[in-house]
C-alpha cells in the first residue's frame, strides 16, 4: 500500500520546502485539491523541488474547464516532471458547477466519460501527430494546427484517476481510468457493498481486472500524542463527517449503515446554515465507521488493518507538518511493514 500526503490548502509560497520534506519522509505521491486554489500551480514547484515523488490533483473539477485547457496543462506538468503527474478529476456537484463556477450540469457521468476520452485524443494527436477530430455530445474539438500543437514528449501516458462515490462514477473508472479517488467520507462498509461491485462491474465491462485501477484515499483520523491531541481531533473529524454527511449526493454512504436519516437531518440544517448544530448528530459510533482512531505511535498499523486488500493509496485527512517528518517516516514504514521481523 502506498502512502501519500494530501495537501488539503496548497499555498505556493510553502511547496518548496514541504515537497522537500514529503519526499525525505518518503511519501510516494503529494496530492494537491481544488479548494482555495488552484491545484495545478503548486504542482510545478513541487516538480520543481523533487526528485522522485509522484504528483497529482486531487481533485482538479472537470466541467469548468474546456478539455483542451486541462490536456494542455496536464501535458506541460508531465513533461516538466519528467513522467510523474497523476491527473485527478472530479465532477463536484451540481450547486457548485452551477452557481460557484457559473457552467451548466448535465448528465454528469456522461460528460465526464467524454470528457476523458477527448483528453487521450488531445493527446495521441499531440504525441503520434494523428489527426484531431473528437465528436462527441458534449465536446467537439477538431481543430489542431502546428502553431498550437507543443509536440511529443518523452513520456506521453497520463494515467488519469476520477472521484466520487456513486455507482456511476465508480463504473467509469473501472471501464477506463488508471485510479479513483475514494471519497475520504467512506467506510469499509460501502466499499465492500456498493464500491467495489460497482467497480467490478466497470471493470469487466471492460476486460480488465483489479490490477489495472488503483484506488486511494484520504482518509479521516483522529490521533495524537496525548488524550487531549486526540479529544481535539474527535471533534474535528466530527465536525468534517457532519458536512459531508449533510450532502444529499453522498447520502449511500449512510444509507448502507440504516442512517439516512441522519443525513436528511443534517441536509435540513445546512440549508438553514445551522452549522453548530449539526456535529451533534455524528455519534461515536459513526466516528469509529468513518474514521480510523488510534494513538499516533499506533495508526500506522491501524491504517493497515482496516485498509489492506481495500486501497492501494492512502493519505491522511491531518496536516503534514515539516519538522515532523521521522515521525511521518515511521509511520509509513509502519503501513509498509518495514522493518517487521
Amino acid at each position: 500500500m502506498n502512502v501519500d500526503i494530501s495537501v488539503l490548502i496548497p499555498k505556493l509560497n510553502e511547496m518548496p520546502h514541504l515537497t522537500r520534506a514529503a519526499e525525505t519522509a518518503g511519501f510516494d505521491a503529494l496530492w494537491s485539491s481544488e479548494t482555495k486554489h488552484s491545484p495545478f500551480l503548486p504542482l510545478v514547484l513541487a516538480a520543481e523541488h523533487s526528485q522522485r515523488i509522484a504528483l497529482g490533483t486531487a481533485v482538479a473539477i472537470a466541467f469548468p474547464r474546456s478539455p483542451m485547457v486541462t490536456a494542455q496543462v496536464a501535458w506541460d506538468l508531465q513533461a516538466y516532471s519528467q513522467g510523474r503527474l497523476l491527473l485527478g478529476l472530479g465532477t463536484q456537484v451540481k450547486a457548485h458547477i452551477e452557481r460557484r463556477f457559473g457552467m451548466t450540469w448535465e448528465a454528469p457521468v456522461a460528460k465526464l466519460r467524454e470528457y476523458i476520452l477527448a483528453l487521450r485524443a488531445i493527446w495521441d494527436a499531440w504525441q503520434n501527430r494523428t489527426r484531431l477530430n473528437f465528436r462527441g455530445r458534449f465536446y467537439k474539438i477538431t481543430l489542431m494546427t502546428d502553431f498550437f500543437d507543443p509536440g511529443p514528449i518523452s513520456h506521453p501516458h497520463i494515467p488519469i484517476y476520477i472521484a466520487g462515490v456513486n455507482p456511476g462514477l465508480i463504473r467509469l473508472a473501472g471501464e477506463l481510468c488508471e485510479g479513483f479517488h475514494v471519497h475520504p467520507f467512506h467506510s469499509v462498509l460501502y466499499m465492500k457493498n456498493v464500491f467495489l461491485p460497482a467497480l467490478e462491474e466497470g471493470l469487466r465491462s471492460a476486460g480488465r481486472q483489479r490490477s489495472d485501477i488503483q484506488l486511494a484515499s484520504t482518509v479521516f483520523v483522529i490521533t495524537g500524542r496525548n488524550e487531549r491531541e486526540m479529544d481535539a481531533m474527535r471533534e474535528m473529524v466530527r465536525q468534517q463527517v457532519a458536512f459531508y454527511a449533510s450532502t444529499p449526493s453522498y447520502r449511500v454512504v449512510l444509507d448502507v449503515h440504516g442512517w439516512g436519516d441522519v443525513g436528511e437531518r443534517l441536509s435540513y440544517l445546512a440549508a438553514r446554515k445551522r452549522w453548530q448544530e449539526m456535529p451533534a448528530l455524528i455519534t461515536d459510533e459513526m466516528l469509529a465507521v468513518y474514521a480510523v482512531e488510534a494513538p499516533w505511535e499506533r495508526l500506522g498499523v491501524a491504517l493497515r488493518e482496516r485498509y489492506e486488500g481495500i486501497l492501494d493509496r492512502i493519505a491522511l485527512y491531518y496536516p503534514f507538518r515539516s519538522d515532523e517528518v521521522d515521525m511521518w517516516h515511521n509511520l509509513i514504514n509502519q503501513v509498509k511493514r518495514v522493518n517487521e521481523p
